[in-house]
């Protein structure tokens, strides 16, 4: 069942993905993408809005809070390592990567408030009271950055939601 695709069998419109995907991890299709794979529609779905998430205006490692927030909560095993691995470059310090894997708030009050936030936002399906917006804006957030962790909990609870399903390693 979801089986592993190389890209000279996956469908054809997943291909061109898989290639660029290969290439940005040094010649290797992951394990999520090659089982992900049998649907272009939400491979390159999820490519597209995880880029989108990349380039807004939220800072990388904010952007990781709200990933790993996401990936923790949905007990995805593959994306909590992946992103583990990200904050790692990004020279996140242990505290961080610990307090994030083990679902806890991160002692950096900024990033806290990042994390508290996109659980909020995952708890009431969008609908947050002010006061939790307000608190967001108060760690020197703005009202875009609050939609763009809306965008990160879209395409992350995509990644994660797909990944258990294919059992993605």
């Amino acid at each position: 069942m979801f089986a592993a695709l190389s890209v000279e069998n996956a469908p054809e419109a997943s291909r061109p993905a898989m290639r660029s995907v290969a290439e940005a991890w040094g010649g290797a299709v992951p394990d999520a993408v090659a089982r992900l794979a049998a649907s272009p529609e939400l491979l390159n779905g999820f490519l597209a809005m995880s880029a989108s998430f990349e380039n807004c205006t939220l800072d990388p490692l904010a952007r990781e809070v709200v990933i790993m927030t996401v990936a923790v909560r949905n007990d995805c095993h593959v994306c909590v390592a992946i992103h583990t691995g990200r904050l790692r470059k990004l020279g996140a310090d242990q505290d961080l990567v610990t307090a994030l894997r083990e679902g806890r708030a991160p002692s950096d009050e900024r990033l806290a408030a990042v994390r508290t936030f996109t659980l909020d936002v995952l708890a009431t399906t969008g609908g947050v009271a002010d006061d939790a917006v307000e608190a967001l804006l108060a760690h020197g957030y703005t009202e875009r950055n609050a939609l763009e962790v809306v965008l990160g909990i879209g395409a992350y609870t995509m990644s994660t939601f797909a990944n258990r399903l294919v059992r993605a390693a």
